[in-house]
């Protein structure tokens, strides 16, 4: 009874258990219903979750691909950057040797303005000494022109004179032969005048014994011997007029014959002299002749020297014109990069500033790069989280559907009893909702966030493209001027080696110019000894000619006192041919004759008076003419005086111009010599520095080579280096993720183990519970069934869970052993990097001293070159001004050579004028020997009348003595006798 009130007991309490169940069950379904319809939204929610996650991973990824591309965008902005970095301090450092450069064209220029105002006054004083030169040429080339006509003239001088020598000579034959003539003839004269004398002692004698017999005889009338007294009278003064005319003829003759002997002498001595002076003359010509070859082809070879001269300036003041416009195109290009210049320094400044504002930036962006990448790490790291999460989600909610519809059917046998629990897990569920909610809406916002700052790091990155773009083209511009500088110097080499072989030939022809000079020198010294001796000869041919003069004078005179003794021999001539007549006539007509004998004689005395009046006119005449030729004479003198004065004055000027010549000469030598030292000396110098200079540039090709090989070996080590920082990187990452990946796979495990132990809390629960419907199955064996089968289905899921726990322990261990061998990977990358950091530092930091100090000794190489380089100009500038000083003491040897040749010039017109004067002098002497060969012929003339009369004499003494032979028996013709005898006396 108490079982059966206990069985009714319980089975009320189980009624009550069931209502309650039952109530339960009801309110187990009202949830349940409630529950299917938030599990619905749920679904909905998890599907619209679903999408949004989708949405959300390609979002992810396609923030993924935009991270990767800003992160390989702001690695190229780095690289960029760095380059601009490199860049900047290339330009800064090419900005640097440009403002040295500047510095140092700004001096070059200070010193080619002084090098120009220097130049300008050496070609002042070069154009001054030029000028003067060309004036010492053309008075040098008009002395040589004098010369050569001087020379020329003494020529056909020289000719007339041999001309005349030669006529000399032939009439110093002449007057030989004519003197020997004479010599006869007055030996013929004496022994006629010895006959003369017997014959008029006879006559004499005759004239006594007449005189005895007339005196015998007696006894004549008072008119004859009036008449006879007139006609003894007149014999005597004819006897006296005979007299007189003979000592005066003897005395004429003793002075013709005294003078005759004396110009023969004279002549003689002047053939001996004419003879030397012929000779030394033409030995004087031909080396006149053979100076004047001489002269000729020096001449020729000073105006070829001249030309030369010409030609070389005229190409030195092209080559000044072209090294002006240089300057000047040089001075440009200064003024040109000084403006390049300060844009530049612009340029670099607003590079500064923006490479300032770049690196702020830089610095900014890197912060902010960093920041993101943290916080895309974070995100990524989210996102991941969020993955992970929602694939647990998915598998808490597969099995969370699993369960809910495990307990669907576990409440639909069980009820709800887990109700608590799925509140619980739906506030879970809600709870991470909107946390994934609250996540996809920040990583929204940072997505948004990173796709401003991507936009921007873009603009920026186009900013920099566009500077680095422009500082290439400045580089390349640089580079550009650079390479047209190294062009200028090889043109500027290249005119230094022209102008070296320039100067070379100059040299030579500067040293033969000195050598021609000398040997001009000598044989302007010959010349000037041939003129000195040419004026002695000249002034011994002068006083020859005045002693000619005199002499020709002397010889007028006694020419005229000849014409005086001839007019007189004449007169004797004719009264004695008169007288002869009237003897004849006395003889013939006797007596009956004495009147017109007289009246003869009156007529013979007219006529002698209007001879003598005649010849004394022709006498005043001639000495007017010799008058008039002494005055030409005399001027001839002067004119020659005063010749001769100008030309010692101008010996004077000439030996003056000469001894300042040879003292420019002298001063040009030493110069010479200096300058060609000088230039021997520059030119080592020169060939030091192109061999320096070429030793530079193999040194700088080879540094160029060698840096070439040290960027490229550094661009490998920075390609090197940003791998292994990409490797470490995508380790860290890797690392990180496998970190995370350790931390999911502890939170699972963590989440596993919990719901082991709710599983394990549940199954003791289940068995318990278990064991109470076992206890009760005997009593309810449909709820026993039931309870069989929901423990079955129970005894399913606890394997599956079992199988589940020990898939799931089996996971998170070979999740320890993935994180495990992660571990060890990352130590192994970890050591890896550290060493591969460590040799990159130390290999990096080695290469990078090793650059440093090459870059180095490149710049203290470039210094040094830039220095030779200088010193290189600077030496090029002196062996130019001593190139223009050479040319400018050319230029002064050369209006020296000038004032030369038109001093030779004038001496050459000076000789023609003494040749000219000279000539006029010949032709004065010509003239007088003219005068002197008709004197000579009209004394040959007198000579011949006189012989003519002394024959006559002779034939009428023969016809006297046979006619007083005749008539000696008759006393009748005693007067005619007598005036015989007296007119014979």
């Amino acid at each position: 009874m108490q079982q059966k009130k206990k069985l009714e007991q319980e089975l009320s309490g189980l009624k009550k258990d069931m209502e309650d169940m039952e109530l339960n069950l009801q309110k187990a379904e009202a949830d349940k219903a409630t529950k299917d319809h938030q599990i619905r939204n749920l679904n909905d929610e998890i599907a619209h979750q679903d999408e949004l996650i989708n949405k959300l991973n390609k979002e992810k990824k396609l923030s993924g691909e935009n991270n990767q591309k800003v992160s390989e965008e702001l690695q190229a902005a780095e690289d960029k950057v760095n380059h601009l970095n490199k860049v900047k301090a290339k330009l800064e450092q090419t900005l640097d040797e440009l403002e040295d450069s500047l510095e140092r064209e700004k001096k070059l220029r200070a010193d080619v303005e002084k090098s120009k105002r220097k130049v300008e006054g050496d070609l002042k004083l070069t154009q001054e000494a030029v000028a003067d030169l060309e004036r010492n040429k053309k008075e040098l080339e008009q002395t040589i022109q004098r010369k050569d006509k001087e020379i020329s003239s003494l020529s056909a001088k020289l000719e007339d004179e041999q001309s005349v020598v030669g006529k000399q000579q032939k009439q110093v034959k002449e007057l030989q032969a004519r003197i020997e003539e004479l010599e006869e003839e007055v030996e013929a004269e004496r022994q006629a005048r010895a006959k003369a004398e017997k014959q008029r002692a006879d006559l004499a004698r005759e004239l006594e014994e007449l005189g005895e017999r007339l005196e015998e005889a007696g006894g004549a009338t008072s008119a004859q011997i009036e008449l006879n007294k007139k006609r003894e009278a007149e014999l005597a003064k004819l006897r006296r007029d005979l007299e007189e005319a003979n000592i005066q003829h003897e005395a004429t003759l003793a002075n013709l014959r005294k003078k005759h002997n004396d110009a023969v002498s004279e002549m003689g001595e002047q053939i001996d002299q004419l003879n030397k002076l012929k000779a030394a003359i033409e030995k004087v010509s031909k080396q006149l002749g053979q100076q004047l070859n001489d002269v000729q082809t020096k001449l020729d070879e000073t105006n070829r020297t001249l030309n030369d001269f010409d030609a070389a300036k005229k190409k030195l003041s092209i080559e000044n014109s072209d090294l002006l416009r240089q300057l000047e195109e040089a001075e440009s290009q200064v003024s040109q990069l000084s403006k390049i210049k300060v844009s530049l320094t612009t340029q670099l400044e607003d590079t500064k500033r923006l490479a300032d504002e770049e690196a702020r930036e830089r610095a900014t962006l890197l912060g902010k790069f960093r920041n993101l990448e943290h916080d895309l790490d974070n995100i990524r790291e989210q996102v991941e989280e969020e993955a992970e999460a929602k694939a647990d989600l998915q598998r808490q909610l597969s099995k969370a559907n699993a369960d809910a519809q495990l307990w669907r059917q576990k409440y639909e046998s069980e009820g709800v009893a887990r109700s608590e629990e799925l509140e619980e897990a739906k506030r879970k569920l809600q709870a991470r909702l909107a946390e994934a909610e609250e996540t996809i809406e920040s990583l929204n916002q940072k997505c948004v966030a990173l796709e401003k700052t991507k936009q921007r790091l873009a603009t920026e990155v186009e900013d920099l493209q566009l500077e680095v773009d422009r500082a290439n083209a400045i580089a390349n511009a640089a580079e550009k001027k650079q390479k047209a500088f190294d062009k200028i110097i090889g043109e500027w080499k290249l005119k230094v080696d022209d102008l070296a072989a320039e100067l070379d030939a100059s040299q030579k022809e500067c040293r033969n110019y000195s050598t021609e000079l000398f040997r001009l020198k000598g044989a302007y010294e010959e010349s000037q000894e041939q003129l000195e001796a040419v004026r002695r000869e000249n002034k011994n041919l002068a006083d020859e000619v005045k002693d000619l003069l005199d002499q020709i004078g002397e010889g007028g005179r006694n020419i005229h006192e000849i014409e005086k003794a001839r007019k007189r021999l004449e007169a004797e001539k004719d009264e004695l041919q008169a007288a002869l007549e009237e003897a004849e006539a006395a003889l013939e007509q006797e007596e009956n004759k004495v009147l017109r004998a007289q009246l003869e004689l009156s007529q013979v005395r007219q006529e002698i008076d209007r001879r003598i009046q005649e010849k004394e006119e022709e006498f005043e005449n001639t000495r007017k003419n010799h008058q008039r030729a002494l005055d030409s004479m005399q001027a001839s003198l002067e004119a020659e005086a005063k010749g001769k004065a100008e030309a010692l004055r101008m010996k004077k000027k000439l030996e003056a111009d000469i001894n300042e010549l040879e003292i420019a000469l002298d001063h040009a030598n030493k110069a010479n010599a200096e300058a060609q030292k000088t230039i021997k000396r520059y030119q080592q110098q020169l060939k030091d520095t192109q061999q320096a200079l070429e030793e530079e540039q193999r040194a700088r090709d080879e540094a160029r080579e060698q840096l070439g090989i040290s960027e490229r070996r550094a661009n490998a080590l920075q390609n090197e280096l940003e791998e292994s920082r990409t490797l470490l990187e995508q380790a860290d990452r890797a690392r990180r993720q496998a970190e995370q990946e350790l931390g999911d796979a502890h939170e699972q495990l963590n989440d596993l183990s919990a719901q082991n132990a709710s599983l394990s809390a549940a199954k003791r629960k289940l068995e318990t519970e278990l064991q109470t419907l076992h206890s009760d199955l005997d009593e309810l064996l449909n709820e026993a069934k039931n309870s069989e089968e929901k423990a079955k289905k129970a005894m399913v899921d606890a394997a599956r869970l079992a199988d589940e726990l020990r898939a799931e322990q089996d996971h998170a261990q070979t999740q320890e052993k993935l994180r495990k061998a992660l571990e060890a990977q990352i130590k192994d990358l970890q050591v890896r990097l550290d060493e591969a950091e460590a040799n990159a530092l130390k290999g990096g930091k080695k290469a990078i001293a090793k650059l440093e100090q090459r870059v180095r000794e490149l710049e203290n190489e470039l210094d040094g070159e830039q220095r030779r380089h200088a010193d290189a100009q600077k030496n090029l500038r002196k062996s130019e001004r001593r190139i223009k000083e050479l040319s400018f003491q050319a230029e002064e040897d050369r209006k020296n050579h000038e004032r030369m040749q038109d001093l030779v010039d004038k001496l050459q017109q000076k000789i023609k004028t003494y040749k000219r004067q000279i000539e006029e002098a010949e032709e004065i002497a010509a003239l007088n020997l003219a005068k002197f060969r008709k004197a000579q012929q009209e004394l040959e003339e007198a000579e011949e009348r006189a012989d003519l009369a002394e024959q006559a004499i002779a034939k009428f003494r023969a016809k006297g003595r046979s006619g007083s032979a005749a008539r000696g028996a008759s006393p009748a013709p005693k007067p005619a006798a007598q005036r015989l005898a007296a007119a014979l006396e």
